[in-house]
């Protein structure tokens, strides 16, 4: 029987997701569901709405076998990169299958995207070039050059490279072949309200879900969550676990951005171009956190750009650095949680994955301790630093503690 891998932020277990196991499940009839997800920060460069524990707990009790947690590298970055680091782990903890939702469904036409993004022709470059000269954010460009190359600019390929899963499910492809990996590639048509779609029903998108969270309306929740999410969820939001907000780090960002030098700014990942100066300048023009954004975001760097460089800056993640961890690939496979089946698989995975699986905080503590300097080392450091960071955006100051990755256990859970 087969591994099936997904990808996913989670943020928090919606029906979506649900649905989307329970097909999983029904077509593929796999041993077990294998899940990547992202820990404290996710690929738009916010904060998740509630921590990467509670998150596991959700998945487990909605059906998923194994959560296995992207590391920050990967998880705060542009779709092929989220994807490259995604699906390289599952390949390594021994998945057959890569599935997810796509507004398609049909893996034709994002398999043709992919193909042309592997193996870029020198129109296609000059397109986005062009593009690119227009002052188009790089994801617009791209689009526009791929229509230009094949010759179609109707409104069902716009509407194609617009939707987020496609998106996101075109880099899988891309990855796969690119890198040539032993996934086989299943998608899904996504089921329910689209993916910035704020609307509540039976099959609301995560940003309706979080938006009624932030607004306090916990009352329209039931309707979008299964029962054990929605409970899980109450719990975090009554215990002051969440939710957290960007906002949260307003402070930190404007400070550091006024105590730091251009030239380090200029060493920061993808702050390049003279951005450096206008995050300077923004950072003393802004009072708020809204305000700086705003301040820095253009035509061609969109809010979740913005975000992800601030987040950058905050944590100082070089360009150099960057390279470094994109050239390793994901160095360990780190556990937060399993199901009675994901337990069966889980020697599996250690037997086969060539990479140390971190289930305790002591395996955790010793690969940094580590006096050897090592690619992994420091991947796994920036992992705790985010966790260390999003403590601090909990709602109550009793769960603001630093160290979470030390003690908090592996989630031993199934559903409720």
């Amino acid at each position: 029987m087969s591994l099936v891998g997904i990808v996913a932020e989670f943020n928090p277990f919606h029906n979506g997701h649900r649905w989307l196991v329970n097909e999983i499940r029904h077509r593929l009839q796999p041993e077990a569901v294998v899940c990547v997800m992202s820990g404290p920060f996710v690929q738009r460069g916010e904060p998740a709405i509630c921590d990467k524990w509670s998150r596991t707990r959700m998945a487990l009790a909605g059906g998923v076998d194994l959560v296995l947690e992207l590391p920050f590298c990967f998880a705060a970055r542009s779709a092929y990169y989220f994807a490259q680091g995604a699906l390289l782990t599952l390949q390594k903890a021994g998945a057959d299958y890569v599935a997810f939702g796509s507004e398609t469904g049909d893996l034709t036409p994002l398999s043709e995207i992919a193909r042309l993004l592997t193996h870029e022709t020198a129109a296609f470059q000059q397109e986005l070039k062009s593009s690119l000269a227009k002052g188009l954010s790089y994801p617009a460009a791209r689009a526009d050059a791929i229509k230009a190359v094949i010759g179609d600019n109707s409104p069902e390929i716009t509407q194609l490279l617009s939707s987020p899963n496609n998106i996101l499910g075109i880099e899988y492809l891309h990855v796969i072949r690119k890198l040539g990996l032993n996934l086989k590639p299943f998608t899904i048509a996504r089921r329910g309200a689209g993916y910035h779609d704020s609307e509540m029903n039976e099959l609301a998108s995560a940003t309706a879900i979080r938006q009624a969270i932030y607004q306090g309306r916990i009352d329209r929740l039931p309707c979008g969550l299964p029962e054990s999410s929605l409970h899980i969820l109450q719990e975090e939001i009554s215990s002051g676990r969440a939710p957290t907000l960007l906002d949260g780090l307003e402070s930190a960002l404007l400070s550091q951005l006024r105590l730091v030098s251009a030239e380090s700014l200029q060493g920061i990942y993808e702050i390049s171009e003279g951005l450096e100066n206008r995050f300077l300048l923004a950072a003393q023009q802004s009072g708020t956190l809204a305000a700086l954004r705003g301040t820095i975001k253009s035509k061609r760097y969109n809010l979740t750009r913005v975000n992800r460089m601030l987040l950058y800056s905050l944590f100082s993640v070089s360009k150099s650095q960057m390279a470094r961890f994109d050239k390793a690939g994901p160095q360990y496979i780190r556990l937060l949680g399993f199901s009675s089946q994901g337990r069966k698989i889980l020697q599996k995975v250690k037997i086969n994955s060539g990479l140390p699986v971190l289930s305790t905080g002591s395996q955790v503590a010793a690969v940094l301790k580590n006096p050897v300097e090592n690619i992994g080392r420091e991947m796994l450091a920036l992992d705790v630093k985010a966790s260390d960071i999003f403590s601090l955006l909990s709602p109550h100051p009793l769960h603001r503690q630093g160290g979470q990755d030390y003690y908090r256990q592996v989630v031993e859970s199934g559903p409720l």
